[in-house]
């Protein structure tokens, strides 16, 4: 009986939403992928989904309170394997962020890292009992992510370090995070900015200063953002049909099917198609904050808010990406975007979140 009330209790809804942008990747990243080296990965992603919806099943019916307990044994792990990029990693354009696992092939650390810190920084803020937040305890928050972002910063990978930080922030101020602590942080940052900047490798510091005028560099750090431009603007209102977009299937818009996914579905589906999905991209995020508030508990909240953070993080991102509104960070945009640790990440991040809201009603 247990079984079957928790079976009801399933947000289909929510997986209706999600099922709809995945349909809606296959479908692009087919037509974006049609005319390279890479087509097919369609099928692939496909695959990569129906193995992410078994996994979201699967881990639903496990107590997240389980995965409170052990979250520390997966952040040795995950931290063991991120200190072993450096010495056993492939390299692969330009980094080493990947390690090849026989029978199974690459695994990149820094990416199931996302979803082991949430869960571990709900377990730290919610055993604080919702008492004031003090130095110390933003302290060992802090180096709870510092760590794993410092090293995913050295592989180098800009783009997933800085997924790990939406978190952090959410749950800490959820965490009540006082005023005072804020403005200390925004001194602190303003203060240690210029020494981050030379910290950063020369095609980052370029990423960042070109993206707001990329004409500065048309055929370099500007190329990118400047075909992206284009062909969301020859998207038009409605398009120009699937697997008929010239800036994507004439191959000038890079990294068609990962990165640059919204870019050539704007172009071949237009402003109409665009909103459509921004919209249902709405709607999943509101269903997840609407399972967050009705949580059993606080360790619950702090879980399925952390899943919206890194979420919205990467839609935004993206995004932002390709209309110029952000640097270029290879943040890729969810259940879109085609990778199989992209996919397996959002998966068990939904189904963490099914986990808390079919115990919603359990004392």
């Amino acid at each position: 009986m247990q079984r079957h009330y928790a079976f009801r209790d399933f947000d289909w809804t929510l997986l209706g939403f999600v099922s709809l942008i995945s349909i809606v990747g296959v479908v692009q990243i087919y037509s974006a992928s049609i005319t390279t080296k890479f087509a097919g990965v369609h099928v692939k992603q496909m695959y990569w989904l129906a193995a992410g919806v078994l996994t979201m099943f699967a881990l639903s019916f496990i107590d997240y309170h389980v995965l409170l307990e052990k979250v520390h044994w997966a952040y040795l792990a995950l931290l063991g394997l991120l200190l072993a990029v450096p010495l056993m990693g492939v390299m692969a354009l330009g980094a080493r962020r990947w390690i090849r696992i026989p029978g199974i092939g690459l695994f990149q650390p820094s990416e199931w890292m996302k979803l082991v810190l949430v869960v571990a920084l709900a377990r730290f803020i919610s055993s604080l009992n919702q008492r004031d937040m003090t130095w110390l305890d933003i302290l060992k928050a802090g180096l709870l992510v510092g760590i794993p972002w410092a090293l995913v910063m050295k592989q180098p990978d800009l783009g997933t370090s800085l997924t790990y930080l939406p978190a952090l922030v959410v749950l800490l101020f959820l965490g009540g995070i006082k005023p005072r602590h804020v403005a200390v942080f925004l001194v602190f940052g303003a203060l240690l900015a210029p020494v981050a900047w030379h910290k950063l490798k020369p095609y980052q510091k370029e990423r960042l200063v070109n993206f707001t005028h990329p004409e500065n560099d048309p055929k370099g750090t500007g190329y990118q953002i400047q075909q992206s431009l284009i062909a969301v603007g020859s998207g038009g209102i409605v398009g120009q049909g699937t697997a008929k977009g010239s800036q994507t299937q004439g191959m000038f818009l890079p990294v068609t099917h990962t990165d640059f996914i919204f870019a050539a579905f704007a172009e071949e589906h237009g402003f109409v198609g665009a909103a459509l999905v921004l919209l249902l991209y709405f709607l999943v995020l509101m269903r997840l904050i609407q399972n967050a508030q009705t949580a059993p508990d606080r360790a619950g909240t702090m879980l399925v808010m952390g899943v919206v953070a890194i979420l919205m993080f990467h839609i935004l991102v993206n995004v932002g990406m390709v209309v110029g509104m952000m640097p270029v960070t290879g943040i890729p945009l969810p259940l879109m975007s085609y990778g199989g640790s992209s996919v397996m990440f959002t998966f068990l991040a939904l189904g963490i979140v099914m986990n808390v809201r079919m115990r919603r009603f359990v004392n």
